[in-house]
């Protein structure tokens, strides 16, 4: 294929039907496209993808973009070149090359290439072996270990490889002791978090191996630091009954040309996550076959602390999947048990994590309730925090004995103690006022006994 004569818009329209992407997707598409190619049309050098017109390419947009304007200009092409390849219209794409030879994430080949010295800051991406430090066996058995025990341990494990891989280019790493070991990549960490994280898992794993070798010392946790990671971890929010209204509302005003079952789908998504209480994750997960109309109720299988648990569901809930399942067989959505229940149009299947939470994100946004940008405002999480206060804010109100209701509410919740429920509990004015008319009325009653 010429690259210079027979990139044409016809072409990108074919490989973006490909995509399903949103309605607004094609003209970033055709502007990241469109650029390319008028670039590829003004070289001329023989093999329009050598390595050095990858190079003069991104040169040349570093003096007009910013990074991360060129990292999805970039991301956008590389998913068209493979398109090519797959199709035989290609020989190779040279950004597959690249993410093989180091590493599969496109951003840090591109800081490299614009480095004042690509072949050092390439070098230094060369994927190392995993586990493959003096520490790195022992670091395997740890983690079978826990895993063993009914841990899922994927963040740890993570986060282990990346200590390992500390340990990997560390000279000298072998004479050290763990616990400085520990404490120096902990340091190396550009923001409190991270470096609380980094300093957790290795605290969690000297505490493994503590159990073969008494003499390993466990690396100390600044209190200092801790209370700094608390002061920024962003507080719960507890959306009131109206703005739960609103963001349901907002919900079906959410309309989509190419995808008309959208609105209903985020609707009910909202409906299980304040009606039941359900993480992103487990949205996610549902299929046609984990919804019993009959009995009212949902099954959550092999979710968080691999916990399965029957939900029974209020009737609100249930109307709001009557409709929606009423509405989804008649989008044509496959019926299996096995479909996911969260039909994407567009797609013909089930939604991904990243675009349902984005989606709801986006419901919490036009509702007024998030800033346009940033990370600022209520999360799609707080809806489950919603969940919970009022519950117990229902429960106080119905005069029950709150404190006997809490491991119902944590199973239901699908956590492995009431411990983890309470983390849920945020103190409301509203829920305070409950538990204090309560109190006043127990001491009334007492200070009135003879």
């Amino acid at each position: 294929m010429n690259l210079r004569t027979e990139l044409n818009d016809d072409l990108y329209r074919r490989y973006l039907e490909t995509l399903g992407a949103d309605p607004s997707a094609p003209t970033s598409y055709f502007v990241a496209l469109r650029r390319f190619q008028r670039f590829i049309a003004t070289q001329a050098a023989p093999e329009p993808l050598s390595p050095a017109t990858l190079n003069a390419w991104l040169k040349h947009m570093a003096t007009e973009l910013a990074l991360r304007t060129i990292v999805d200009y970039i991301r956008r092409v590389d998913g068209f070149l493979s398109w090519l390849v797959k199709h035989g219209r290609l020989p190779v794409n040279p950004w597959t090359e690249l993410r093989t030879q180091y590493g599969g994430d496109l951003a840090p080949i591109i800081r490299a290439l614009l480095a004042p010295n690509p072949a050092k800051a390439l070098d230094a991406l060369r994927p190392l072996p995993p586990f493959g430090s003096h520490l790195g066996p022992r670091i395997e058995h740890y983690l079978r270990y826990k895993q063993a025990l009914g841990f899922c341990y994927e963040r740890e494990k993570q986060r282990l490889l990346g200590f390992d891989r500390y340990l990997q280019r560390r000279p000298g790493a072998e004479q050290q002791p763990l616990h400085v070991l520990v404490q120096e990549y902990a340091e190396l960490a550009h923001t409190p978090e991270s470096r609380f994280e980094r300093l957790q898992s290795g605290r969690n794993l000297v505490r493994g191996l503590k159990r073969y070798d008494s003499s390993i010392v466990v690396p100390r946790l600044d209190r200092i630091m801790v209370q700094a990671v608390m002061r920024q971890r962003r507080r719960p929010y507890i959306f009131t009954a109206d703005e739960i209204r609103t963001l349901f509302a907002t919900a079906l005003d959410f309309l989509s040309p190419r995808a008309p079952l959208r609105p209903l789908s985020l609707y009910t998504a909202l409906a299980l996550a304040y009606g039941a209480g359900l993480r992103i994750g487990e949205l996610v997960r549902l299929t046609v076959g984990d919804i019993d109309l009959a009995a009212g109720a949902l099954y959550i299988r092999e979710t968080k602390f691999f916990k399965s648990r029957c939900l029974p569901l209020t009737e609100s809930v249930i109307s709001a999947l009557r409709r929606y399942l009423a509405a989804r067989k008649e989008a044509g959505a496959s019926e299996y048990p096995t479909a996911g229940l969260f039909w994407n149009d567009k797609t013909k299947r089930g939604y991904s994590w990243v675009a349902l939470e984005h989606l709801l994100t986006e419901v919490i946004r036009r509702g007024g309730l998030k800033p346009p940008l940033g990370r600022e405002g209520p999360r799609l999480h707080d809806v489950r925090h919603t969940f919970v206060c009022h519950r117990m804010l229902a429960w106080y109100k119905a005069g029950v004995d709150v404190e006997s209701r809490l491991p119902y509410l944590a199973t239901y919740l699908g956590h492995k103690d009431v411990n983890s429920t309470l983390v849920y509990l945020t103190v409301t004015q509203e829920l305070l006022q409950q538990a204090n008319d309560r109190f006043h009325a127990f001491g009334n009653q007492v200070l009135q006994t003879p």
